[in-house]
């Protein structure tokens, strides 16, 4: 199984579905983490840049990650580029790797989030090669997602929970890997609080650690089930859990 993950920056991907994508690579997937923006001039010096690419590389060798894309655009820059040039370089990505399970993050308070999510929209409509898709599903970022305004702005709204119990010492892990980005504690991009929004969102679903997204679109197949990806058999607000 091919699983895809648009991170708009270097740690997203961890921070959103580090978990998720251990359990799916120790069960014989094959993840690619395609990371759109980078810290690049002119807001970022050119060694900040190199650095968040060696710790991603860190990173991504624990998870389990395949395969890792950057495109290198800068951050915090995205809305300045043309839109066009955005969704093409994601679509060729999506085309490339042709996968059945597309992670990307919700449209949050943070422009490249919101920038990433519609060249993800875009890219994986159920025509052409996006009917090879099974399930498209965004995933929260700590302290971005949750800095929308209530009822002004869109609201993270998780129907699907997956079960990260056996991974998710290794994806806190995985983020204290990104030194340069990881904040102390009680700061929302503390290792402490990534474990705490795992204990948190797994006993919305009764486990002990979850992953919470959001779904877009889905049709589970039993190869899916097989693969421990699986929406929830009973329903209800705890809507799946792998």
């Amino acid at each position: 199984m091919n699983v895809l993950v648009v991170a708009p920056h270097p740690d997203d991907e961890c921070l959103g579905v580090g978990g998720t994508i251990a359990l799916l690579a120790d069960q014989g997937a094959s993840v690619t983490v395609l990371t759109v923006a980078a810290h690049l001039p002119p807001l970022y010096p050119e060694q900040v840049h190199e650095r968040t690419l060696r710790e991603a590389a860190r990173a991504h060798e624990l998870l389990g990650v395949g395969e890792s894309v950057f495109l290198d655009h800068p951050a915090v820059l995205l809305a300045d580029a043309p839109a066009f040039e955005v969704n093409s370089a994601v679509q060729r990505v999506v085309d490339a790797v042709a996968p059945e399970l597309v992670f990307m993050p919700f449209p949050d308070r943070h422009v490249d989030h919101r920038r990433v999510f519609e060249a993800c929209m875009v890219a994986t409509r159920p025509v052409r090669g996006g009917r090879g898709i099974a399930a498209v599903a965004m995933y929260e970022t700590l302290s971005e997602t949750f800095w929308n305004a209530p009822g002004a702005e869109p609201q993270f709204c998780p129907n699907w929970t997956v079960d990260i119990t056996s991974t998710v010492d290794r994806k806190v892990t995985a983020y204290r890997r990104y030194e340069s980005q990881v904040s102390p504690f009680p700061g929302p991009r503390s290792a402490e609080a990534v474990h705490a929004l795992a204990v948190f969102r797994g006993s919305q679903a009764g486990v002990a650690y979850g992953e919470a997204f959001q779904l877009v679109r889905a049709t589970f197949s039993p190869h899916l089930v097989r693969a421990g990806v699986r929406p929830n058999p009973e329903g209800g607000d705890n809507a799946g859990s792998a």
